[in-house]
């Protein structure tokens, strides 16, 4: 039986792979040489694939039941090719309802803990390989001319605050803020006030150490918050990968969030990973990277938009930048592993490894494939329609000091502006859960 799905895989992929059974056979899907060598240990292993498919495979390399020689990327391109993801088995299914009974975000204390999950290993840890200047840990905009990751994720924040025409003086929320890099980009560059709310109790004071320590305390602010907790209005919202992390069930009362934080007439920013059509977020994610997260749709992300009064401004897709981001992380994860290891080598054993790996180049190879239905998505809003006078009437705004740039050879982004005198202090209460 095992072997007969691995023979129908094979041919369903211009992969060519080699295969060496439980028994000591070998197969291999065609006469080439073979980018990925896959080595099933045990019986078991055979088994744990026949049942629970894809996530069975996974779980098995996790657990050093099954070794991949070779470029890992390719096996997850097999299993695009092949739609071998699209089919999860019943006890997948099963035990993606089982994960959503027990690690939902509808409760605020729950939906911290699968946060702190994947983000509490410290600043460290991400340190080694996301960007060095902003330390980004989303998809960034490489646009034509980029080179590093550092130009891309900075190409990113500023190509956000153009979008909602940041202008000195005004306050921003930055919804789920990650180690900061919006909010310093911003403030430097634009003059502008924001605070920043994140569930993450490491990262939260991690960055109220940094703000201390760069000077900028009269201009930033983090706080420790759930999404869902709004404690003022803004002239503008931020929310860069927070979408992800409302939860299946929670997708209107977290967008209503975004519009209750945004002031009448405000612009926002909606950054999000969403399907095109509705279906279940990828169970191995969930369990073992992003407890309690779950992709949404495009359409229903427009849907409690609207309900919300929100208007949509303008939809850009980034998919395929979001590989290139990947590219540069696993590169660089690869290339620090020996460093990562020594923070903490009970923590970052090569279970972990293997785990971190996995999530890095299979989401590459998703959002490179033809055959996946999982984009990057950047949605501009606003509180109450816009107008001709409020708001440009093309995109040329955008791109205008890009045109300057190539002609004077400059690659970095506006020179920062000087930060007005705050109108408002920033609110003394604290919004811990």
């Amino acid at each position: 039986m095992f072997k007969s799905l691995i023979r129908s895989l094979g041919g369903r992929t211009d992969v060519c792979f080699r295969v060496t059974f439980a028994d000591g056979t070998i197969w291999q899907n065609h006469d080439a040489e073979p980018l990925a060598h896959l080595r099933f240990k045990s019986a078991a292993a055979q088994w744990r694939v026949v049942a629970y498919g894809h996530v069975g495979f996974l779980e098995g390399y996790f657990d050093g039941d099954i070794d991949v020689d070779g470029d890992l990327g390719q096996i997850f391109r097999i299993g695009f090719q092949s739609r071998f993801d699209r089919k999860p088995s019943p006890l997948v299914w099963l035990r993606n309802q089982w994960h959503e009974w027990r690690l939902s975000n509808r409760t605020i204390a729950q939906a911290k803990a699968n946060a702190r999950f994947h983000y509490a290993h410290g600043a460290d840890f991400y340190g080694y390989w996301l960007d060095r200047d902003l330390m980004m840990y989303t998809c960034s905009y490489w646009k034509e001319g980029t080179q590093t990751i550092e130009q891309a994720q900075r190409n990113k924040v500023e190509h956000v605050c153009r979008k909602i025409r940041l202008k000195p003086g005004e306050s921003v929320i930055d919804i789920g803020t990650g180690f900061g890099g919006f909010m310093f980009h911003a403030a430097e560059h634009h003059g502008v006030k924001v605070c920043g709310i994140n569930t993450t109790t490491e990262q939260v004071e991690w960055l109220k150490g940094e703000i201390a320590r760069r000077g900028m305390s009269d201009r930033l602010e983090s706080r420790e918050a759930d999404f869902r907790e709004v404690h003022a209005e803004f002239d503008k919202v931020v929310s860069i990968g927070v979408l992800e992390h409302a939860g299946r069930d929670q997708i209107k009362q977290v967008v209503k969030a975004h519009a209750d934080f945004l002031k009448p007439g405000g612009l926002g920013m909606l950054h999000f990973i969403g399907h095109v059509g509705m279906r279940d977020t990828e169970y191995y994610i969930r369990e073992h990277v992003f407890p309690g997260g779950w992709i949404p749709s495009l359409s229903e992300t427009i849907n409690a938009m609207e309900a919300c009064g929100l208007e949509i401004v303008d939809i850009e897709n980034l998919r395929r930048h979001y590989a290139l981001t990947l590219d540069a992380w696993t590169e660089r994860f690869d290339a620090h592993w020996a460093d990562i290891q020594a923070i903490d080598p009970k923590k970052f054993n090569e279970r972990f490894r293997r785990v971190w790996r996995t999530y890095l180049i299979s989401c590459a190879e998703m959002f490179r494939s033809p055959f996946a239905n999982t984009h990057l998505f950047q949605i501009v809003f606003s509180k109450g329609n816009i107008s001709r006078d409020n708001y440009p009437m093309s995109r040329a705004f955008l791109y205008a000091d890009d045109a300057a740039q190539s002609n004077t050879g400059e690659s970095e982004p506006r020179r920062p502006v000087e930060m007005p005198a705050l109108t408002q202090p920033p609110p003394a209460q604290s919004a811990r859960t």
